[in-house]
Parts: structure tokens; C-alpha cells; sequence
């Protein structure tokens, strides 16, 4: 007999093996029976609660949007309503640990990967990037006005870019030296001096609590 409860612990088992072994094989090649071994478990047991590889791949896809999605909420709850702030949290939310570490960043560069074949995999992305862009549109209309859309679309870029060079470097991901370098290449798009820069998202944090997108993740 099954015990009662055992469910929802194997499933998040077995989806973290899963961002953990595509994370560190930087591919999709990489069979049930790999990744139930590293949750412990048989790989009769991950074909029960998932089916086909896809689903468990798309479980963890989901995963990895949750984790990011509730850093974010964090950060704009912390930031309030100051638009410099929000952008901060919301560029910090990507370089935070549990999203800037090594099996994160390759688990995020095989998503995209199998959201060109899967459409349920590009209809998650999509939805990440949808949010993306309205979060950052929305803390940017204040200081870029009728530029807003045109420079959340770079920034959007060039936190994909961060995310592809982490991915294809070796040791661990400096996520503070991303953060700064996103941060600064949105003071140069708003023609601020480095002192007006967005505050770095773990700073504001630590002045107004916890760090969230435009409230709306």
C-alpha cells in the first residue's frame, strides 16, 4: 500500500532531480531512469505520477517560472511604489541565488530549447516573458515614457544574454556582478549617472524587507 502523503513528496523529488540533471548535462538527453536514481525512487514510480519524459521536464519548467515568479512578487512588495525600485527588484529577482545557480542556468538554456519543439514548453516561456515585459513596462513608464516598451525589450535581452554567457561559463555564477552589469546598462538607457542607477534589489531589500514584477507575476 502507498503511503498517505508520499505523493507531493516524491513529484517535488523528482522535479528537482529533473532541474538538477538537465542543469548539469546542459541538454535534454537524459532519461527517467537518470533522474528517478538521483530522487531515490524507481523509474516505474516517476512514470506513474508523470507519464512521458515531456511531463516531467515541463513539471520542472514550471518549477524553475514558480521560484522566479515568487522572488519577484517579493522584490516589488518590498519596493513599494518607487519605479527605480521596482526595476531594481525586478532585475534582482534573475540574479538571486536560487535562481542564478549553476543547475538553474542550465536547466533555463535546455527550457528554451525544448520550447522550439514542445508547445507546451513555448507556451510557458511565453508566459514568462509576457510578464517580463509588462512588469518592466509598467516600473519604466515613469522614466522613459513613450520609450518604455522599446527599453523593456533590450533589457528583457540582455537579461536572456546574461543567462546564455552564465551558461556556457565554468565555476560558479557570480550573480551580483550580473546584477550590476544589467543594472548598468539600464542607467545608460535612461541616461543616468551611475548614481541614479536602479538600487540593487538585494540593497533595497535589506532597507525595506523581502524583494516581486510589477506586482503582477
Amino acid at each position: 500500500m502507498p503511503k498517505l502523503g508520499m505523493e507531493p513528496i516524491r513529484r517535488a523529488a523528482l522535479v528537482k532531480a529533473t532541474i538538477e540533471a538537465i542543469g548539469r548535462a546542459g541538454t535534454l538527453d537524459v532519461t527517467v531512469g537518470q533522474i528517478a536514481r538521483a530522487a531515490g525512487m524507481s523509474s516505474a514510480l516517476a512514470h506513474h505520477y508523470f507519464g512521458a519524459k515531456e511531463a516531467l521536464f515541463l513539471a520542472a519548467m514550471r518549477q524553475v517560472l514558480a521560484d522566479y515568479g515568487a522572488a519577484v512578487r517579493a522584490g516589488l512588495r518590498a519596493a513599494g511604489s518607487d519605479p527605480r525600485a521596482r526595476l531594481g527588484a525586478i532585475v534582482a529577482a534573475g540574479f538571486e541565488p536560487r535562481n542564478f545557480r549553476r543547475e538553474a542556468v542550465g536547466a533555463w538554456l535546455t527550457f528554451y530549447m525544448l520550447a522550439q519543439s514542445v508547445p507546451g514548453a513555448r507556451r510557458l516561456l511565453g508566459i514568462y516573458q509576457r510578464r517580463l515585459a509588462s512588469n518592466l513596462v509598467h516600473a519604466l513608464r515613469p522614466l522613459a515614457g513613450a520609450r518604455a516598451e522599446a527599453v523593456a525589450g533590450r533589457l528583457g535581452a540582455m537579461i536572456d544574454g546574461v543567462y546564455l554567457r552564465e551558461a556556457l561559463g565554468e565555476g560558479p555564477p557570480d550573480g551580483a556582478a550580473a546584477e550590476a552589469a544589467v543594472l548598468a546598462h539600464l542607467a545608460a538607457e535612461l541616461g543616468a549617472g551611475p548614481g541614479a542607477a536602479p538600487a540593487a534589489g538585494r540593497a533595497a531589500g535589506a532597507a525595506a524587507g523581502p524583494p516581486g514584477p510589477g506586482g503582477r507575476q
